[in-house]
């Protein structure tokens, strides 16, 4: 008996295909995995355009926002594992609901949280469905890309994280200049959002159980994964899935990748950080230093995942993405000590190192997959929350950790951005106070009548800016009238804090750029635990004697190919 007709409105529950689309269908939900990805990214990211003013707006302390970072990208790692359920329960409808929620929780939830307690929890709500479908989008990849053309599907994939940067970049530094609230940048993001749901709503399916619990290494697999999915017990190949899948080969892989996208991760929540209170960028240039990171980043992704089917081997490319990674790190930290770097010269040094992060990061993704499958196929969303779990753990804690290492960001953040209005306000009141022996000031301070040292004052001031004595009574007089200022008070009690950590804070990230470049360093032995060949010509080997099993099997079913 033939399967019962699904219903218009079931199609919005029951979207399982019987059958391997052909390339059109295939390419348009892969299109729409993609579209899903880099929107989910966008939401995920777009708070770091705006951190300062957030930090602003809630009078939030930077330990307090980086604890929100932490706590969502934790509640997203075990979130993660959650999406392990997709081998059973299959993956569109969560991408699909999902990028519904999350929609919703950008679009009218973040934006209008009262206070910074109701706006942590709404960005872990984020984090915990994110934690789910960014699991369940590359398991959809997998489905509908066979392992010869693996590389190129989850290249244009991790396009969703790079182009997510991006367009949270392009569109802060275009938008910025002319709407000034942090929430207008949600709400440009929330109706991205609600778009991108729609579409994926009314478009996205996937594979049957029987279809993508296979090995597919060629689309010429397509007559035989068929053939075999009529008699495929899925209960069977799924048993135990999490003792399947917690292996050397898999966990390493996925926390080799983890640690090697440390500077990425540093990038994404803490760039404009970083380039407006060293280098004094403004937020829109800062963001548009990171357009270059993330544009060329992009394009490296298209262009390697091709070359990586065309070659037929990830390896070789993952050596020479990391090994060039680790070579432009150590050439970016190095301007972190030159605080006259130019624009220019910053676009030209993270634009190389994104490539060389993509010619890495592609064929990885096409590598773990065929990792997974070299396992069990039937438990590829299994083995992608493992990788989900351990890479939003690895980002919890760097995210933990980084303002101890960096701990002079705190002052800085928290106090910097005033410190530096009220010392162009008091400009010649700081001056004077500066020309004064602070011993001097202190007694003047508490004895505005101590005629010596009064006198003494004056004598320095006079020397310091060369103007008569009458001149100097005059500065001292300002100064004395400033000092009974609020504003004038906190200069006072946070200026000392700002000067030493701007003093320090480029030896601190200097440090910490040499943490990712480790990461990096332990990404290159963990290659070799993965699935594939190093040399072309032993993979094509292995694509002709598959296709000879896959005519032989085809024969014994009885099929033609």
């Amino acid at each position: 008996m033939s399967p019962s007709p699904v219903r218009p409105l079931g199609r919005l529950w029951h979207r399982q295909l019987d059958a391997y689309p052909a390339t059109g269908p295939r390419v348009l939900y892969l299109g729409i995995v993609v579209v899903s990805t880099i929107l989910l990214y966008y939401e995920l990211y777009v708070a770091g355009a705006v951190a300062p003013s957030i930090l602003a707006q809630y009078h939030m302390s930077f330990r307090y926002y980086v604890n929100i970072t932490v706590v969502a990208n934790a509640i997203g790692a075990f979130s993660s594992l959650v999406a392990g359920l997709g081998d059973r329960w299959g993956r569109a409808n969560m991408v699909t609901y999902g990028l519904g929620v999350t929609a919703l929780l950008v679009l009218f939830g973040v934006p209008n949280a009262p206070s910074q307690l109701t706006f942590g929890i709404l960005v872990a709500a984020v984090g915990f469905v994110e934690g789910i479908i960014l699991v369940a989008t590359p398991a959809l990849v997998r489905d509908f890309s066979p392992q010869l053309g693996r590389a190129s599907a989850m290249g244009f994939w991790t396009l969703g994280p790079v182009i997510g940067s991006l367009c949270v970049s392009e569109v802060s530094s275009h938008t910025l200049p002319h709407l000034h609230a942090w929430q207008d940048q949600f709400t440009i993001c929330g109706l991205a959002g609600v778009a991108i749901f729609l579409i994926a709503l009314v478009g996205l399916r996937e594979l049957s159980p029987g279809l993508r619990d296979q090995l597919m290494v060629s689309i010429k697999d397509r007559a035989l994964i068929e053939a075999r999915a009529r008699g495929l017990s899925q209960a069977a190949v799924q048993e135990r899935p999490w003792r399947q899948m917690l292996k050397t080969d898999i966990v390493g892989s996925a926390f080799a990748i983890a640690v090697f996208l440390l500077i990425y991760y540093t990038a994404v929540g803490f760039f404009t950080i970083y380039f407006t209170s060293i280098f004094k960028f403004s937020l829109a240039q800062a963001n548009g230093i990171g357009n270059w990171f993330w544009a060329f980043d992009a394009g490296g992704l298209v262009v390697i995942g091709a070359l990586s089917d065309l070659a037929k081997v990830r390896k070789p490319f993952m050596v020479v993405g990391a090994l060039g990674a680790i070579a432009m790190t150590i050439v970016f930290l190095t301007r972190t000590n030159q605080p006259s770097t130019s624009y220019g010269t910053f676009a030209l040094i993270i634009s190389v190192l994104a490539v060389f992060l993509a010619i890495a990061y592609a064929p990885w993704m096409a590598s773990f997959t065929e990792t997974v499958e070299r396992r069990n196929p039937a438990l590829t969303a299994t083995g992608l929350a493992v990788w989900g779990w351990v890479i939003r753990a690895v980002v919890a804690i760097s995210v933990f950790i980084l303002p101890y290492v960096v701990s002079s960001m705190t002052p800085l953040v928290d106090y910097g951005t005033k410190v530096a209005t009220l010392e162009a306000r008091y400009a010649p009141e700081v001056a004077t106070a500066q020309a004064v022996d602070p011993t001097t000031l202190h007694e003047l301070s508490v004895n505005p009548h101590n005629l010596a040292a009064g006198v003494k004052a004056v004598q320095e001031v006079s020397a310091r800016f060369h103007v008569t004595s009458t001149a100097a009574i005059a500065r001292l007089t300002a100064l004395q009238h400033a000092s009974t200022e609020p504003g004038f008070r906190y200069l006072e009690v946070h200026g000392p804090a700002v000067a030493e950590a701007a003093r320090v804070t480029p030896g601190q990230w200097t440090h910490w750029w040499w943490v990712c470049v480790g990461g990096e360093v332990v990404f290159l032995p963990l290659i070799f635990v993965m699935a594939g060949r190093w040399r072309p010509s032993r993979a094509r080997e292995d694509a002709r004697r598959h296709e000879l099993e896959v005519q032989a099997e085809l024969a014994r079913l009885g099929r033609t190919a």
